[in-house]
């Protein structure tokens, strides 16, 4: 009688430790730089923003690769994209070798599922989920807008509906807008004005075209969130509210030139606001220190209670955000930045390679190869942009302009910026001489980062990430002759 009796406070202390566990719920927009919290007026998203009002407000998040694939490869692993192998690319084989914290969440009691997006683009490891179980059956009726046919809200009632009583749960909103592409005009039809758009980079031109592109853009930013209401709604009706992490972000930015994919500051800083009742000091807070998305797996992780040394991925290179949430963020002074290859866009499968190190006011950049063109080569149609109504402005109409060079032309091997009084750099301080000592220090300071952290350039192998061959998409050749059919 003991001895079953012993075992019985044993089963219910476990049972509840497993109930103080908290749910997750990682929601991720595809290709999203502007929310209304941020000061954005032409867009409006009152549900994200409630989040940073219960919750936090990070304005110095960023993704280490502007583009869908390694970016949410790092989420997932907390690992850099130079850590990564061939992840680190775009559409890439996902090696083996590499679990993601979704895996280690299931294999410790989570109930896991996704809907939309996931992970991708890119190959996935045979028989695993790396974001959980599919939860993508609900579909919406066709609407005059260009977005998924997935039923995030109703997707999400389903997965909630399969949660087992006993166990914590984990689920990615993977939202595929406002990825491209755009329904024209929607953004008028919607009532937007052009005449009233703040937002206008000085590197784009100021056409009707380009300002009905934006404004379509923040339809479908509109749209992610109020199918992020319809979840919260619904999270908050099961009574799981109240013990729920919640993490509200984009995988990388708005999908226009200069932006997407791109390695600039405004490019891989991203909005991201964090919710978790009862667990965040002062919330309603704004953070303004560095942070970055190798942080969300070891945070993930701790809220869990799982220890991130001893779990079985590959070691982490981020940090959990519970300094953030305690209030007392120490050692949050910068954070490293970069890409390889994004789209098959240039001769021999080349990417282009830059690495930036994001320190107080300023950012420097180093383009590894500056005799290659960033967005791809012009036969090729500059295929690291997506294309779009303002990159076809940019392309054709403006073509030898500032803004065809900043968008699409080529770029010194060193950039220097600061992004206090230049936040779109636009004026490159690498070669001013007062500021070589600062250039030189950031320039030392990032590469010895980038040897620690075992980074192939940096330990006599540059040509790594161009080997590394990505499975299931278009050649450079193809896509030259595609561009050639256009022309004639």
């Amino acid at each position: 009688m003991k001895t079953q009796f012993f075992y019985g406070c044993i089963g219910l202390l476990a049972l509840a430790i497993q109930a103080e566990r908290p749910n997750i719920l990682l929601v991720c927009a595809d290709d999203m730089s502007h929310t209304s919290c941020y000061g954005h007026s032409f867009v409006s998203t009152p549900h994200f923003d409630s989040i940073a009002e219960e919750g936090l407000k990070f304005t110095r998040m960023y993704t280490p690769s502007s583009k869908c694939a390694p970016s949410r490869a790092v989420i997932l692993t907390g690992r850099n994209p130079w850590q990564l192998e061939g992840a680190g690319n775009h559409k890439p084989v996902w090696p083996d070798k590499f679990i993601s914290f979704v895996e280690v969440l299931t294999e410790n009691g989570y109930f896991t599922g996704f809907t939309g997006k996931g992970w991708n683009p890119g190959v996935h490891p045979k028989g695993r989920n790396l974001t959980g179980t599919e939860y993508n059956q609900h579909r919406i009726e066709p609407t005059h807008l260009k977005v998924s046919p997935f039923d995030y809200s109703a997707n999400f009632k389903a997965f909630m509906a399969d949660k087992p009583a006993d166990k914590p749960f984990f689920f990615w909103y993977g939202a595929k807008e406002p990825h491209r592409g755009y329904e024209y005009k929607s953004g008028v039809k919607a009532g937007k004005s052009l005449s009233s758009l703040e937002f206008l980079p000085a590197f784009w031109p100021d056409t009707e075209a380009v300002r009905h592109d934006i404004l379509d853009y923040a339809v479908e930013v509109e749209y992610f969130d109020r199918h992020l209401g319809e979840i919260l709604q619904t999270l908050e009706k099961s009574g799981e509210l109240e013990n729920t992490l919640i993490i509200a972000t984009s995988d990388n930015a708005m999908p226009f030139p200069r932006y997407k994919g791109h390695p600039h500051e405004f490019a891989t800083r991203i909005p991201f606001v964090v919710q978790w009742p009862g667990h965040i000091v002062n919330p309603g807070r704004t953070c303004a220190e560095f942070a970055s998305f190798i942080d969300l797996a070891p945070t993930c992780l701790e809220a869990a209670g799982i220890h991130v040394k001893t779990c079985g991925m590959q070691p982490v290179e981020g940090r959990s955000l519970f300094d953030f949430f305690a209030d007392k963020v120490e050692g949050r002074d910068r954070v490293l930045t970069g890409r390889e290859r994004n789209d098959m866009c240039r001769p021999n499968g080349w990417g282009y390679p830059v690495r930036s190190l994001h320190r107080g006011d300023f950012v420097y950049m180093h383009n590894f190869e500056p005799d290659r063109w960033p967005s791809g080569t012009e036969e090729a149609g500059f295929r690291d942009t997506d294309w779009s109504p303002t990159k076809s402005e940019i392309m054709y109409k403006f073509k030898g302009s500032d803004s065809w060079n900043l968008c699409f032309g080529k770029r010194p091997r060193e950039e220097l910026y600061m992004i206090k009084n230049d936040p779109e750099c636009m004026v490159n301080l690498a070669d001013n001489p007062e500021y070589a000592e600062l250039k030189n220090r950031m320039k030392t300071e990032l590469f010895d980062a980038l040897t620690e952290q075992g980074d192939p350039r940096m330990h006599g192998d540059p040509g790594f990430f161009d080997r590394s061959r990505p499975e299931r998409i278009p050649e450079y050749d193809e896509l030259v002759r595609g561009m050639n059919k256009k022309k004639n």
